[in-house]
C-alpha cells in the first residue's frame, strides 16, 4: 500500500494554548533559539578576523566594524595585502599558517572565504578539517 493511502494528518491542540496570540506557550518558547548561541565559542578559543579587499566585498572599514561589533579584537589591525599575483591557495596557506586548532575565524561576508561558491566550500572544508571554527556574520545572494 503506498504511503499516501495510509498517511493521516490532524491538528494537535497545544496544551498551553493562550488567549494572546502574540505570546508563545512556555513549551514552545523554550524551543526558540537563544541569540547568545551565535557568540558562543570554545573556552580559550582565539577569535581571528579575516578581511578581504575585493571589488565584490564590503569595504574594509565595513568588514572591520562588523568584526569589532562581534567581538573580534581589532588592536593591531593590518590592512589586507594588495593583489600581488598570489593564487587563492597560496593566500590560504598563509592564513592557515597563522591559525591553530580551536581558533574561530570570523568573516563579515561569506565571500571572504573564496571568489566563488566552490572556493568558499573548499575553504570551509579545509578549516573544519583543521578543527577551526568558521563564523560568517552576513551573507549575500551569489
Amino acid at each position: 500500500m503506498p504511503p499516501a493511502d495510509y498517511a493521516e494528518s490532524q491538528t494537535i491542540a497545544l496544551a498551553e494554548a493562550v488567549a494572546d496570540a502574540g505570546e508563545l506557550p512556555a513549551s514552545i518558547a523554550a524551543l526558540q533559539p537563544n541569540p547568545a548561541w551565535w557568540a558562543a565559542r570554545p573556552a580559550g578559543a582565539r577569535l581571528v578576523g579575516l578581511v578581504v579587499s575585493r571589488d565584490d566585498m564590503p569595504t574594509i572599514v565595513a568588514q572591520r566594524d562588523a568584526l569589532a561589533q562581534f567581538g573580534v579584537p581589532i588592536e593591531g589591525f593590518r590592512h589586507p595585502a594588495p593583489e600581488i599575483g598570489e593564487s587563492w591557495e597560496q593566500r590560504l596557506s598563509r592564513l592557515f599558517g597563522h591559525l591553530t586548532a580551536g581558533d574561530v575565524v570570523v568573516v563579515a561576508d561569506v565571500h571572504a572565504l573564496g571568489r566563488d561558491a566552490d572556493e568558499e566550500t573548499r575553504t570551509i572544508a579545509e578549516l573544519r578539517r583543521r578543527s577551526i571554527i568558521v563564523k560568517v556574520l552576513g551573507a549575500r545572494a551569489v
